[in-house]
């Protein structure tokens, strides 16, 4: 089956906030078919910029795509209703932002913010998912107003704790109601947080837009113990047409390095791109 392969530019960073434009051609070069880049970054840029931009990635036949973690200010699931509402703001300017390139969906923390911690003294978080909810079922209409999709990410309990496993984010999303409100699952998270990495993905199969794919340990694909074949099994059988973004994490440093919690370097002395040609090689003949 056709499936795009994509990378996140922060593979290569140690900041969220860079220059999008060398990783275009870059990632033409490796032999990608997509560039994931930070939304909130694209959104504080001017229109003008914003349009270079889509047109550098067209004339290299890259698809741009979009990721998000939102910070614990505009946190829309805040128990805070001030904070709730910032965030709920901003991520209609995000949308905004992005739909006015063609962009066509934003995935990540759309749902909550990240890196996360429970609220002091929280031992139920329902009230969080309520308030969750509420900012997403008043986001949705904003999204299919402008034809973007947004992709709950599922993320393991280390990093957040609204939505850890694939069954909480189909609850999730038929609660939201909307075509705009789908699934990102995570490799990485999976091995952590499911019992079988193939029955979440088929769990998630009709809600499922996106994809972010990684060894157990964040490296690239292809060098680790992941079970890719059953992985593939799993997207056939779902019949999953979207994109498989690589979303491998490598160097410490930087505020990458320490949101991402990496105090070491896990392939010292390797060529970056050459490593990152190696796994859209491999994901090319194992998954698609």
């Amino acid at each position: 089956m056709d499936r795009k392969i994509g990378i996140y530019y922060a593979y290569w960073a140690d900041s969220w906030d860079v220059d999008f434009f060398p990783y275009i051609k870059k990632v033409k070069i490796l032999g990608f078919d997509q560039l994931e880049i930070q939304a909130a970054a694209v959104a504080d840029l001017d229109i003008e910029k914003r349009r270079d931009l889509k047109r550098e990635a067209d004339e290299q036949d890259i698809t741009l795509s979009y990721g998000i973690g939102l910070t614990a200010d505009n946190d829309v699931s805040s128990l805070h209703e001030e904070t709730r509402i910032k965030g709920v703001e901003f991520m209609k300017r995000v949308i905004k932002a992005v739909s006015s390139i063609d962009g066509k969906m934003i995935s990540g923390t759309v749902h909550s913010y990240w890196p996360a911690v429970p609220p002091q003294g929280l031992t139920d978080k329902q009230a969080v998912w309520d308030q969750s909810i509420k900012s997403m079922k008043e986001l949705v209409k904003v999204a299919e107003d402008h034809d973007v999709i947004l992709n709950v990410e599922v993320i393991n309990r280390f990093e957040q704790f609204l939505l850890n496993t694939s069954e909480e984010a189909v609850k999730y999303v038929e609660q939201v109601g909307s075509p705009y409100c789908r699934i990102l699952l995570d490799t990485f998270h999976m091995n952590i947080e499911e019992d079988s990495i193939e029955d979440a993905i088929k769990r998630c199969g009709p809600y499922l837009s996106a994809l972010h794919i990684g060894e157990t340990n964040r490296k690239p694909p292809g060098c680790g113990r992941m079970p890719w074949l059953e992985i593939k099994k799993a997207l056939d059988d779902i019949q999953f047409t979207g994109s498989l973004v690589m979303e491998p994490f490598v160097l410490p440093g930087g505020q990458v390095g320490r949101d991402i919690a990496l105090w070491r370097e896990l392939m010292p002395g390797a060529d970056l791109d050459e490593e990152a040609a190696k796994a859209v090689r491999f994901v090319r003949d194992t998954l698609c």
